[in-house]
Parts: structure tokens; sequence; C-alpha cells
């Protein structure tokens, strides 16, 4: 039997997933999970590296006890975020994309490059955390100056356990940066931007292997295992472990809905509704939109010592039918998310929740709501229309949200709550 390792991380946990084939079914094993989280600096958001460095090589060493011979390993993470680097040396933190720091440059980067020219040309939706804004406010610090390498957080990783630097595909289409055209950096508007081209190096696939661990991580962790790239943005994995042609949602802190295209769809509808066009395998696309996603509901739990699943339960016990724009900015990062969303009812002029089981019925139904209203935009925009939607991810177990879509959106919804994002790593680092 082959084994495979699959390091799957999020911005609430990392998981250490062994993987191995039998009778054609990829079967999996969790052998480690750490808890993540962004930590406040003086008002910023930033990763913690040195804590994920540290318990992803703790997961290493116990996957290798209890297998004392495994095949490779491939991380995936979330996309948009990055480490700089001068030569081997890192250059300042690694900010999380829910800090606020680009609010001042993002129309610095609109007036030298219209928003309507930018997405024409790479088809990435508008967001605050988009790379192309991130950079620009590095630039404008003169951190960009100094800098050598930027490596997304896999890529970094990657090179922290090998001493390789190689970048891969589906990470680089988040970045804003993508010509989908060429399907590699756009250098025209590197050029405006003012960046430095040496840091935009080749991109490489999914599947490619990167290099066999340094001396001293052997040492560290009791053994060497060759690392591979996967889909190492964590939706393209979890979108390559889906074998249906209808739309999809990869629900997790965020929920993802789309489709999986040949081509990408730079129109202006796709603009204006704020579809993206993320990489997929073999350089294909992802035409999704970011809906806010778990991340309401698990912050209200955690906030009110309660459980995800316990307010779902609670949920069920509520006649309250509010709905509210589960994607308002007043969401992204709040202090408090409780206070955020009752704030969000109030300016919408609803009637307030009453209790903590109002609250998150409402977040259910507001959830479920946009995805039925995204799941028509998409149907509209490309033309084709099917009768289910498919849902993988942790979200993927809540069944009362999964019957909410299925009452707004008027489809079957085929729930499959596997580790969809570590099946599609490790289905990449098997293919011959």
């Amino acid at each position: 039997m082959k084994y495979y390792l699959a390091i799957d991380i999020g911005a609430s946990s990392g998981r250490h997933i062994i993987g191995y084939k039998e009778n054609g079914v990829i079967n999996t094993i969790e052998v480690y999970r750490f808890s993540n989280e962004v930590k406040r600096i003086n008002d910023h958001l930033f990763w913690d590296m040195d804590y994920l460095l540290k318990e992803i090589k703790n997961g290493i060493k116990v996957a290798l006890t209890k297998f004392n011979k495994i095949e490779s390993l491939a991380i995936d993470t979330w996309g948009v975020d990055y480490i700089l680097l001068n030569n081997d040396n890192v250059i300042g933190l690694s900010y999380a994309y829910r800090d606020d720091r680009t609010l001042n440059t993002i129309p610095k980067v609109h007036n030298i490059i219209p928003f309507e020219e930018l997405y024409s040309r790479t088809g990435i939706a508008y967001n605050t955390f988009n790379t192309i804004y991130q950079l620009y406010d590095d630039k404008e610090k003169g951190l960009l100056d100094k800098a050598t390498d930027f490596l997304h957080i896999p890529e970094y990783i990657n090179y922290v356990l090998t001493g390789v630097k190689m970048k891969e595909y589906t990470m680089a289409s988040t970045t804003g940066l993508i010509n989908v055209n060429t399907k590699d950096y756009d250098k025209e508007i590197i050029d405006k931007l003012g960046y430095n081209p040496i840091l935009f190096k080749q991109l490489h696939e999914g599947g490619e292997l990167v290099g066999n661990f340094k001396e001293d991580i052997i040492k560290e962790v009791g053994g060497n295992i060759p690392v591979k790239l996967c889909l190492s943005h964590d939706t393209a994995s979890a979108v390559y472990a889906i074998d249906y042609d209808s739309p999809y949602i990869s629900s997790g802190t965020w929920s993802l809905l789309g489709v999986k295209e040949n081509k990408a769809h730079t129109d202006e509808l796709s603009r204006l509704n704020n579809f993206t066009n993320e990489g997929g395998y073999k350089r294909t696309f992802r035409y999704l939109k970011n809906i806010m996603g778990m991340w309401v509901i698990n912050n209200i739990a955690k906030e009110n010592n309660s459980t995800p699943v316990k307010l779902k339960d609670m949920a069920y016990e509520s006649n309250y039918n509010v709905t509210f724009n589960i994607n308002d900015s007043e969401l992204l990062s709040p202090l408090n998310m409780t206070d955020a969303v009752k704030n969000v009812i109030r300016k919408e002029n609803s009637p307030e929740p009453k209790d903590l089981k109002d609250l998150a019925r409402s977040v259910l139904l507001s959830l479920a709501k946009e995805y039925a209203r995204s799941v028509n935009e998409i149907e509209n925009n490309i033309g084709k229309v099917s009768d289910k939607i498919v849902i993988v991810g942790g979200g993927a177990k809540n069944e009362l949200l999964n019957k909410f879509t299925e009452d707004f959106s008027n489809k079957k919804v085929i729930a499959l709550p596997i580790e969809a994002t570590a099946i599609g790593n490790l289905k990449i680092q098997m293919e011959d």
C-alpha cells in the first residue's frame, strides 16, 4: 500500500491527512490537527508563521511515526496572502487577508488601472484583500525595494522544508495579476504598478516535484518525504475532488460557489455580479463567487460559549425568518460578530432577533438565500441550468442549511461532508 500526506491548512485549523487508494477509491486517515487564527498586533491582523511551521513539522513527525514510508506530501492553504523574502531572509510579518491595510491603496491602484480594465485582463473579482492591493501597500512602505521573492503561504512552507522556491498556478491566480488569455503574470499590469518583475517567476503545475526535505528538517521530523505541488489554493483542490458537472459550494470559513469552466468570463455582467475566474486544474477556470460562509456562525458560536452544531440545533426551535446581506463588509473582521450581525439587521430596518436561536436561524437563512441567488446569477451568465447543487467541506454537514438552500433554490442539494480539499490534494499527488 502506498501512503501520501495532505497538509490542508485553513483560516481556523490545519489537518495532516494520510491518503491511500484501495479498489480505486481514495481513503483518508487524519493523523494530526491543530488550530489556527489571526493575531492582532497594533490594530493589524497577521498570521503566526512560526506557530504554523512548528505545527506543520509536529504533524509530519506524527505521520512518520505512524507510517514508515510516505510517498510524498503536498500543502494547500487559503489564497492571496504571502511572505516577502530578500534572498533567504523574511521581510516583515505576514498580513492576514482580513486586515484593512489595503483600504488606502485600492483607490491608488484603480487610479493607475481602472478596475474595469483589471477585470477584463484578469477576471478576478473585486475584494479588498486581493494580492494586487496588498503588494501596493508593501510598495508604498518600501518593502518591495528589498524583496527578491514573494511566496504564497504554501510555497513559503515548501521552501522552509526543501530550500526550493517554486510558484504554483492556482495560487497565483488569486492575486489579480494573472492574465486570463496568457494564463501567466500580466506584464503590463506589473509594469504600470511599478512592481519589480523579478518577483513574478515561472509558474508550475500541480503534481510537480518541489524537492526533498533539507537535512535539518529530516533530523527534526525523523525522516524524509518528497514534497510535491498540489493545486495549492485550497478551493482549487476541493473543486478537483468534485466529479459532478453542476454548481458546487466549497463550504468552510468561506463559501465558494461556482462552476468549472474551460474559459474565463470577463463580461460586464460577470463583473457587476462580482464573479471571479480563479485557476483550476491544467489552467482551466473556476467561475465562482466568494460568500461569507461559516465564518459568521463559527464566530457567533465562539462568542457565546457554544458550537456551530449547537447553534444549528437551536435554529430548529426558532420561527424567526428575517434574512440580511451575509456579504456585508461589516462582517469581514468585526471585533464582535454577534453585535455586527445584529447591527446589519438593524440597518436593514428588519425586526431584531430576540435571542441566540433567532440569530442562528437568520444567519443560516441568509446564507441559503445568497447561495440560491448566486446560483441563479451563474446559470444566467453561462446559459446553463442544473437541477442540483453539490456542497462539500465542513459546511455540508449542516443539514438545516442544506434544507434552506433547497427551499430557496428549488434544486436538490447533494451534500458530501468529506475532506474535499484533502482528497483533491491527494488525488494530484497520486497521479503518475
